[in-house]
């Protein structure tokens, strides 16, 4: 993008036409710098900006020619103006019906969007944490959906169908398993103390010659903490079967990425999927696949049946130009501070209530004990209350805590990113209001 000429001298004076100039150039430049660099900015980019880049990208596409003939049975045809400024101009969304990441001739503005996209996505996870990555893919597909994703391309080199998993009493990512017809073997987990952590030597134990993949999990509520992902990773390497891991909003701790970073190192991880609005705070709809493979994430996006919305992939675009490297930085400096100051809330509510704080390793979330109250009263009341996000299990439930009969009822708060540091002290004031109306 050259630099923009005026050529208005019979008009106005040279000097007010040359103020002009440097006007629309100042606006031009960081899209300019950004289309030769392709890389996230360090300062975030203002909202008329990112407008700007987005309209450029999306006026290429061809049904934005207005000497077009457009006789296909697809083509970006919408049944009103409203439509399209839903898609923000993206009507013809990404891919081809072969390869979710293939450019697309009637929208080639569109598909370099899309491709600039995912290099975003690798610089991000390379820069917040994982640097030993080699490819990335931002997809239309929630956590669950792209873990059946990733499994499609593993399906596709293997026999067997039998994946072990680590107990997370969380149904979306073994329906993502089911749906490409594997069959999850779920590894029951132990306690230890307050926490429940997977069972290293039970996994060993039951690995067998059908185990075609370990799918591990770094993220969970409390008691349940991460798994041992390096120690997997080396299982994975020795046995020769596919580690992939559930990173679901494990971007924002810098605790966990080092940790999938020395995972990488020590072993086998094939495949890390995370949320793109747990991490990134955009809508939910979407989800980055990277790999230390280039070429395996090449393999994951041919398995993505036919084209799909561009949606999911503006957003992400717009939110990591929007926070630039310098803003996410901020905002997990942020969620670190409001995981210390949750914890030392939680912990004089859990003490004037002889209750106390559950001693469990989780650098998003605390938990305290709720065992002379009834959790489903504290957790409805804080519902009215207006507080949304709280997990509240009732000692002896199946499902909830990953562990069968659980010896505590708790109570799970969360200190993500984005969340304010109001957010956290509100929430502790009403789950004080909370305890005792129900005291």
């Amino acid at each position: 993008m050259k630099e923009f000429e005026l050529k208005f001298e019979d008009l106005i004076p040279q000097n007010m036409m040359k103020k002009g100039e440097i006007i629309i150039n100042s606006i031009l430049r960081p899209i300019k710098i950004f289309w030769e660099q392709r890389r996230i900015p360090d300062e975030g980019w203002s909202d008329e900006t990112i407008e700007l880049c987005l309209k450029l990208f999306a006026w290429m596409d061809t049904d934005k020619d207005p000497k077009a003939v457009r006789i296909g049975e697809r083509e970006a045809r919408v049944a009103s103006p409203l439509l399209s400024k839903l898609a923000f101009g993206f009507n013809h969304g990404i891919g081809r019906s072969g390869e979710i990441a293939a450019p697309q001739p009637k929208a080639p503005g569109t598909s370099i969007m899309y491709q600039i996209t995912n290099r975003l996505a690798l610089q991000a996870l390379k820069k917040f944490g994982v640097p030993n990555l080699k490819n990335a893919i931002v997809v239309p597909l929630s956590t669950g959906m792209s873990i059946g994703l990733v499994f499609a391309a593993i399906r596709q080199k293997v026999v067997h169908k039998e994946v072990v998993c680590p107990r997370i009493d969380h149904t979306s990512p073994i329906k993502g398993l089911e749906l490409v017809g594997l069959k999850p073997k779920i590894i029951e987990n132990r306690l230890i103390g307050d926490a429940v952590q997977m069972d290293i030597d039970e996994l060993q134990k039951n690995i067998t010659e059908k185990t075609i993949a370990i799918l591990s999990t770094t993220t969970f509520f409390p008691p349940r903490e991460m798994d041992q992902i390096k120690e997997i990773a080396k299982i994975a390497a020795e046995r020769d079967i596919f580690h992939v891991i559930n990173n679901a909003y494990g971007v924002q701790s810098r605790i966990i990425m080092k940790k999938i970073q020395g995972a990488i190192d020590a072993g086998r991880v094939d495949a890390i999927v995370q949320s793109t609005d747990k991490n990134f705070l955009t809508p939910i709809g979407g989800s980055v696949i990277a790999s230390p493979s280039e070429a395996f994430i090449e393999e994951i996006s041919k398995c993505y049946a036919g084209r799909a919305t561009a949606a999911p992939i503006i957003q992400f675009f717009a939110a990591i130009l929007s926070m630039g490297i310098q803003g996410y930085e901020k905002l997990r400096d942020l969620q670190e501070n409001n995981r210390k100051l949750l914890e030392k809330l939680l912990g004089e509510i859990a003490e004037k209530y002889n209750e106390r704080l559950l001693q469990i390793s989780n650098p998003i979330a605390c938990a305290m004990t709720i065992n002379n109250y009834n959790p489903r009263k504290v957790g409805g009341i804080l519902y009215e209350l207006r507080v949304t996000g709280p997990r509240a299990y009732e000692k002896g439930e199946k499902k909830g805590a990953c562990f069968d009969n659980y010896p505590n009822s708790y109570l799970c708060l969360n200190a993500a990113i984005g969340t304010r540091e109001s957010d956290i002290q509100n929430a502790i004031i009403r789950l004080d209001e909370a305890l005792n109306q129900v005291k």
